[in-house]
């Protein structure tokens, strides 16, 4: 037993468990078609690229944004920064309602609500309105991200979740590579308004989806009952688990660092290394085709073979090393490095993380049965924050060195390192596992 009552993910039922999906609020039962489990695969995958279609599709539109309202661009950059708060902020509200309540009722009404403030983005006449329109249209897209997470828990158990979260990444690995490729094209046919007009589309195709194929994961004897005093006591209880916390934090330094890649990675590549747009635009796509691979190779082959906590482990010190390359690269130890060994240190970072992330996710939610709604919306938040603070401190020596990017990314790969060693501590779960088998316990 582990210390929070929640056995061991080595000695957990690695079967998954069917998913309720043909009615509204269907019973489970076993469902044997393929064809209805890659129904529930895209559903699940369409509801966590939600939000990097809602922030990446929205980029190339920014200049047009800030001429066609009168506002300078710093106010207009806020109408990334109040979606990406609505979508922390969000998941800390809508993951104890899917406990109380169940999944379906709070993700069928965040994803109406996105759907009418996307709308409304649409016809914004100021800046200012745009600004509270995206801030909704966060705290209603989080629905869906946080909830995906708590339907994955309540269908899957071990090596099975972590190959179906590995699975997930097909579609949340490419969906921030082609928003804004879609968001250009779209940008050739109509202006910044018309952005948001497909995201509507996008979103009300999902809530369909979701009202008639996704029924109930949660049965009633399995919810957590009272208002907001029990579910902040659920997060407490939460976050005073140490292994728990420590994989929460190990996930959201992880995501830092791809946060930092993505945040200085235009300037790093472009204005440091000369790089055209064009050729930018290559190398992320293959970092992020790097980082689905990976995930599915994690998925395919490792998961079931490897540990998770090993895979786990591998993937940290991967990163942590492409992040030391390139701060010794950036800082200048080996002379001028081209842009060459650096593309290379940035995919071996990014690709590592298709074997942290899937890990992360599946390690926490594997001691968290009895409320995976409020444990994925820590995950979540935690990710997003530390992201919204990562990224402002890889320009803060100017735009014409990658240092502050390379150090951002080895401080929270060390950290996340840390983290792992110091509170998840894999090897003593394990021979307390095996010392209670032994006694039987």
């Amino acid at each position: 037993m582990t210390e929070s009552g929640a056995p061991a993910a080595e000695a957990r039922d690695d079967s998954p468990q069917r998913p309720a999906i043909s009615g509204r609020d269907a019973p489970a039962a076993p469902v044997a078609a393929r064809r209805t489990s890659l129904l529930v695969t895209l559903v699940l995958g369409g509801l966590t690229a939600v939000p990097p279609l809602s922030m990446d599709m929205y980029l190339p539109a920014l200049p047009q944004v800030t001429a066609a309202l009168h506002s300078p661009a710093a106010t207009v950059q806020l109408t990334l920064t109040t979606c990406l708060a609505g979508m922390a902020l969000g998941q800390m509200i809508v993951g104890p309602m899917s406990d109380k309540w169940g999944r379906r009722r709070p993700l069928l009404v965040g994803m109406v609500v996105y759907v009418l403030a996307t709308a409304l983005c649409a016809v914004a006449t100021d800046a200012e309105v745009l600004i509270g329109f995206r801030l909704l249209q966060g705290l209603a897209g989080a629905a869906g991200i946080v909830i995906a997470r708590a339907v994955v828990r309540d269908l899957y158990d071990g090596v099975a979740m972590a190959r179906f979260f590995a699975t997930l990444m097909l579609i949340s690995g490419v969906a921030p590579v082609v928003a804004p490729l879609i968001g250009g094209q779209i940008l050739r046919v109509t202006d910044w308004r018309g952005v948001f007009v497909v995201l509507t589309v996008v979103g009300l195709l999902l809530t369909l989806l979701v009202w008639r194929r996704l029924g109930e994961t949660l049965p009633p004897e399995r919810r957590q009952p009272g208002g907001l005093g029990p579910a902040l006591r659920t997060m407490r209880d939460l976050l005073a688990d140490r292994v728990f916390s420590g994989y929460l934090l190990v996930g959201a330094f992880a995501f830092a660092a791809l946060f930092a890649y993505i945040s200085a990675s235009p300037f790093v590549v472009q204005e440091i290394y000369g790089a055209s747009p064009q050729t930018f635009s290559l190398l992320f796509g293959l970092n992020s085709v790097g980082l689905v691979a990976v995930g599915q190779i994690n998925g395919k082959l490792l998961v079931g073979r490897v540990g998770l906590d090993k895979v786990l482990g591998t993937g940290l010190a991967l990163v942590a090393l492409a992040a030391a390359a390139l701060l010794l690269m950036s800082s200048g130890v080996f002379g001028k490095a081209g842009l060459v060994p650096v593309a290379a240190g940035l995919f071996v970072l990014m690709s590592a993380m298709g074997l942290v992330m899937p890990s992360t996710n599946t390690l926490a939610l594997l001691r968290t049965p009895h409320a995976a709604g409020s444990a994925s919306a820590l995950l979540g938040t935690s990710t997003f924050l530390l992201g919204a603070v990562a990224s402002p401190l890889v320009g803060i020596a100017g735009e014409r060195t990658a240092v502050p990017m390379a150090v951002v990314q080895l401080s929270c790969a060390v950290l996340a390192l840390v983290s792992f060693l110091g509170m998840c501590r894999p090897w003593q779960r394990k021979r307390e596992g095996a010392a209670g088998e032994r006694t039987g316990l």
